[in-house]
């Protein structure tokens, strides 16, 4: 499997690349800025962008959303809770940055425990409300790619509108912190981690903050 992050635009969000090395099939993962970046990694590593998968609908996680979809053809995968922020730039926060970004509604709705077929790769949907009503992560292999629910030593902001912290922590103690201490680790902005390391060291989650 190719799995690789980089991060894009001024407020560096993270964006993934999920590939099958047999089918070259292909996902993009919030690609939140610097579409041509991304399109030209696809192209280096050889892969079709069969889908677009967004953690959730803040602007700086969907920003060259339209530049990859227009470029690739891909369906635009989001969850149901968060459909709404693709149609709005209000709701997508663009508007407060003086972007006023909006798109078409997504081809498809996600929902938790639902999987995505990229190749012969499968990955899983785990609804993690809290940072937004749709909040999701990804289960790929033996990774997590958490977009704004949990970071290295820190977890997402829940002072958005439809932002929660009690909901936040519970999503992530209840879906997130389950999965074996190895897991990686793949935020939407710094560092990578561990579920072990964030169970043992992140003060939001063991009781020191």
């Amino acid at each position: 499997m190719i799995l690789e992050g980089f991060p894009v635009g001024s407020m560096e969000a993270n964006c993934y690349i999920i590939g099958c090395p047999e089918t070259k099939e292909a996902a993009v993962v919030d690609p939140g800025a610097e579409g041509g970046r991304i399109l030209r990694r696809l192209e280096q590593l050889d892969l079709k962008c069969r889908y677009i998968i967004l953690t959730h609908g803040h602007v700086d996680h969907i920003g060259a959303l339209g530049q990859v979809k227009e470029a690739t053809g891909a369906e635009v995968l989001i969850h149901r809770d968060d459909a709404h922020m693709l149609t709005s730039a209000g709701s997508n926060l663009s508007l407060y940055m003086g972007l006023s970004i909006s798109y078409p509604p997504a081809d498809r709705l996600l929902e938790d425990g639902d999987t995505v077929n990229v190749g012969k790769q499968t990955l899983r949907v785990i609804h993690t409300p809290g940072h937004t009503p749709g909040g999701i992560c990804l289960e790929v292999g033996d990774s997590l790619i958490t977009g704004d629910t949990l970071f290295a030593g820190s977890v997402g902001r829940s002072d958005f509108p439809g932002g929660s912290h009690q909901q936040l922590i519970q999503s992530i103690k209840e879906k997130l912190l389950c999965y074996p201490p190895e897991t990686k680790v793949l935020p939407g902005h710094g560092p990578a981690s561990t579920i072990g390391e964030e169970a043992r060291y992140n003060p939001f989650l063991n009781g020191r903050w």
